[in-house]
């Protein structure tokens, strides 16, 4: 099955403008852009046939054209990183039989994952996405209870059925648990990872549906399809001692270098 990775990029954010040209220094001292970093990511996995950036912003094409990636202009008009993932493999002419969509504010995100997250959805064919979920260890959901409490978002968390059928994704920490964890502990807690495996039907058909009060509520594109009664699969991936986390606010630079310095990332 051919497979396409887009990685869709906006300056404007209302949270962090400019956050896809934000530089991250690794463990040497190199520094770049997040972008670039995301590409990087992407470019590590195996089995895909094409990686292309998505954007409406010529600053974030030059950029990307810069260090060598294929950039696909789309519309401003997108609303989300999906709508851009559709825009991106229409205007491509179509024709892949898998879409991943791998946000650009997620660096960190081993090859694995979207590796595991492609075989996911290619063994369920009753699924019309698919999205990784990590099970927090007790650093990663006392980090998201510590946003909470400053008002901010440090991460998505999802519940799922035993089929692994997605049952809600939040912005809040669910499930609730008040239990007191230590950094190593195992948690009852699930990070979804921004990516997403698509069957092109369903991409294709997402544009096409109103934005429904869940996904206003929680501002999270994948209740869309959920609203419309499409099967969301959670793929649960393993961080083989790696740390995972997203760059959401500012605030999450220092918090990424640090793990970068951590894990030895150039």
């Amino acid at each position: 099955m051919s497979v396409l990775i887009v990685i869709p990029a906006r300056y404007a954010s209302t949270r962090y403008p400019g956050k896809p040209l934000v530089s991250l220094t690794g463990s040497t001292g190199k520094s770049q852009t997040l972008i670039e970093r995301s590409w990087l990511a992407a470019s590590q996995v195996v089995g895909v046939n094409r990686v292309v950036v998505a954007t409406d912003d010529e600053r974030i094409q030059a950029a990307a054209e810069g260090f060598g990636a294929e950039v696909v202009m789309t519309s401003s008009d997108c609303e989300n990183g999906t709508e851009r993932c559709a825009e991106a493999h229409e205007n491509l002419g179509g024709g892949f039989d898998i879409v991943v969509n791998l946000q650009g504010d997620a660096p960190l995100t081993p090859a694995w994952f979207i590796e595991d997250l492609v075989e996911g959805l290619k063994n369920d064919p009753s699924a019309d996405v698919a999205t990784p979920v990590l099970r927090c260890d007790g650093r990663a959901l006392n980090g998201f209870k510590e946003d909470r409490s400053k008002g901010q978002v440090g991460g998505t968390t999802a519940v799922f059925a035993r089929d692994k059928t997605a049952m809600y994704f939040s912005k809040e920490v669910i499930p609730y648990t008040d239990k007191p964890y230590l950094d190593h502990d195992e948690t009852p807690v699930f990070h979804h990872v921004g990516a997403y495996a698509y069957r092109p039907k369903a991409l294709s058909e997402y544009s096409k549906w109103t934005t429904g009060p869940l996904e206003t509520l929680e501002g999270l594109e994948q209740l869309r399809f959920m609203e419309n009664n499409r099967r969301v699969l959670c793929v649960e991936v393993a961080a083989r001692g790696r740390q995972f986390w997203e760059l959401n606010n500012p605030d999450d630079v220092p918090r990424l270098e640090m793990m970068m310095a951590e894990m030895g990332m150039p």
